[in-house]
């Protein structure tokens, strides 16, 4: 490898419980803790249940983070609905995606997590347009108010009765050249009744994501990951890395990422550990770096 090559960035998605046990209680103060106890060098903010914090939070949190040498990244409400046959409703979801995006520049940030929506009574064809079409739209609006710097990155989902399965985002991820994919590992292994099984599936992952958008956008992407209960449905809930009768297992694609040269950054969504598991997964994957690419 170059000297100038990237290396995955590795943190959490929220906070995890050793960090309130260890008497903390305010995201301010998680990123010179995690990069101090663990190495970790990203963070996700969850906005998922609503977008709610000043502008001044948001600036010491990024000051913070650049600080502890940090990258944010935040992940927009969950109700978020571009598929919503009324516009008048779509254009709240924007809007919920413009919060994110204001808050997250504050930060220093620039990637914003999206699930696109839910075909409700649509057939998935017009879901898919109307996705696309308030896609552009929320683009548009992100330019016009000077966030031309913020990339949306559109999820992977764990039902396949929403929109989100991995053809679905690759073909939204080229609705416009600044979104990348946020592949969540979990989710596809959940929406396909437990499909990521060996490295040979990872690997089917990652050569759909390459062939869709070139290996270029595809080593920059966002990941998540978690091991992840299903059902019938798909997804149930997230479960942490002590539970091995759950998958899939980071260790078969750690070697992937590393031998590809991927540089994107990798959250974990593990419930209430995602700090241990995350730097579980850094060092799994720095292992195959190899020592003389090792980072700190």
């Amino acid at each position: 490898m170059s000297q100038t090559h990237q290396f995955i960035r590795f943190g959490p998605a929220g906070n995890s419980d050793s960090f309130y046990a260890a008497g903390f209680s305010q995201t301010v103060d998680a990123f010179a803790w995690q990069k101090e106890r663990f190495g970790l060098d990203a963070f996700e903010v969850p906005f998922g249940r609503g977008v709610s914090m000043s502008a001044a939070t948001a600036e010491a949190i990024g000051v913070a983070a650049q600080q502890a040498g940090v990258s944010l990244s935040a992940h927009a409400p969950y109700y978020i609905n571009l598929a919503n046959p009324s516009d008048e409703m779509a254009q709240k979801s924007i809007q919920y995606i413009l919060s994110t995006a204001r808050l997250l520049s504050i930060m220093g940030g620039s990637r914003v997590v999206v699930h696109v929506g839910s075909p409700k009574k649509e057939s998935r064809e017009t879901a898919m347009a109307l996705c696309a079409e308030r896609l552009t739209q929320a683009r548009a609006q992100l330019i016009k108010e000077g966030f031309d710097h913020i990339r949306l990155c559109l999820e992977t989902m764990g039902r396949p009765s929403v929109i989100g399965t991995l053809e679905e985002i690759m073909t939204l991820v080229k609705v416009d050249a600044s979104f990348l994919p946020c592949i969540d590992f979990g989710h596809l292994h959940a929406s396909g009744g437990g499909a990521i099984n060996q490295q040979a599936d990872f690997e089917m992952v990652l050569d759909t994501v390459e062939s869709a958008l070139g290996s270029e956008r595809a080593r920059r992407m966002h990941m998540h990951f978690s091991r992840i209960e299903y059902g019938k449905k798909g997804e149930i809930r997230h479960r942490v890395f002590e539970e091995t009768e759950y998958g899939p297992e980071f260790s078969q694609l750690a070697p992937l990422l590393a031998n590809r040269g991927y540089h994107g950054v990798m959250i974990c969504e593990s419930r209430g550990t995602q700090a241990e598991d995350a730097v579980s997964m850094k060092r799994d994957y720095q292992a195959h770096l190899g020592a003389r690419h090792k980072i700190a």
